[in-house]
């Protein structure tokens, strides 16, 4: 399996969401996140079953809300772009390039 990792604007949005579902009922916003969870679990199992909805760029519904993840499948990684509403504007995070991969640091380089 590939590493998943977040887009630093996908991963605001996630825990904006998250908090303002968490406003209009306790524990709602834990069930978003839990959701969210388990949509990005399942990329990971197999990212290809998710339809790509634009160049590059993958969906992967949550489940019960009305949300997806978008996501780039690159050769090492697994890039989620972002967390969007499905009835928000769908180009907003077009413009949002992957994060450089982290360097490993050479102390943790294998020998």
């Amino acid at each position: 399996m590939k590493p998943l990792r977040f887009h630093p604007e996908a991963e605001a949005e996630m825990r904006d969401a998250a908090a303002w579902y968490e406003a209009q009922r306790q524990d709602l916003g834990k069930n978003f996140l839990t959701s969210v969870q388990e949509a990005t679990q399942r990329v990971q199992i197999n990212p290809r079953l998710s339809p790509i909805v634009a160049l590059n760029v993958r969906r992967r519904l949550v489940r019960t809300f009305p949300f997806g993840v978008l996501f780039r499948d690159l050769d090492n990684q697994i890039v989620v772009m972002a967390v969007m509403h499905l009835h928000r504007d769908p180009d907003y995070w077009k413009s949002r390039r992957p994060p450089p991969s982290p360097k490993r640091h050479p102390s943790t380089l294998d020998p």
